[in-house]
Order: structure tokens, then sequence, then C-alpha cells
């Protein structure tokens, strides 16, 4: 829903240009993590609807801080979408047996993600 807060957990600059580009236009509030670090340090106080999770991060991975985050009371309901390059066979059960929520590949399609972001945050205030 629009008006909801998305927290983006991507360290590649021009990645989090476009998604947060992308998810302002569709009327979303954003913030951007450049790494998981970052990412724990703005959650202590933030508590957005989704986080657009990349696997591949510098330090620690995303499947390492989903799993930190689905393990800790204060986030473990925090929806968490893999936006990763990860597109082998096994590796949508990984992430999602990480704790994921949902998976796309990127590069993905910028009409798709609104829709698959929509979906996920409808399902949470039903």
């Amino acid at each position: 829903m629009p008006g909801e807060e998305i927290l983006v957990v991507e360290d590649n600059p021009i990645n989090s240009q476009l998604v947060e580009a992308l998810l302002k236009r569709c009327g979303y509030t954003v913030k951007i993590a450049a790494d998981a670090e970052i990412a724990l340090d703005l959650l202590k106080e933030y508590h957005p609807a989704l986080i657009l999770m990349d696997i591949q991060l510098p330090g620690m991975d995303g499947l390492q801080l989903t799993k930190l985050l689905k393990h800790n009371p204060q986030t473990q309901n925090i929806l968490i979408l893999a936006l990763t390059a990860y597109a082998m066979q096994g590796d949508q059960e990984k992430i999602l047996e990480a704790g994921c929520d949902g998976y796309m590949t990127k590069p993905f399609d910028t009409r798709a993600l609104p829709l698959k972001i929509a979906e996920m945050i409808d399902s949470i205030s039903k």
C-alpha cells in the first residue's frame, strides 16, 4: 500500500537509486542501507513494513542478516523480499529457508516489483 515504509538493503548505488525512485513514484517511503551493519543500525529505531534484501552484500550477507532479523522478536514480523542475482537451481529454496518471505531475481521487471511488494504488504493487513 502506498505510504508504507520500505528499507532497501543494497550495496550497488545504481540499483539503490533505481529501486528508490521506482518505489517513491509508487508512493512508498524508502530508506537505503548499503550493507547489513547499516541496516541493523537503522532497524534499532525504524520498523518498515518490508525490507528489499540483496543477498550478496559486503561483510555480512543478506541471508545471514535475514536469519538475524527473523530470530529477533523486534524484527521477526517485517516482511523480507530477496532481490538478487542468484538464480541458479536451489537458490530460491535456500533463500526462502533462510527466512525471506519472497524472492525476485535481478534484473527485475520494473512493473512486476511494485506489484509483488503491494501483494506482500496487502497480505499482512488481512
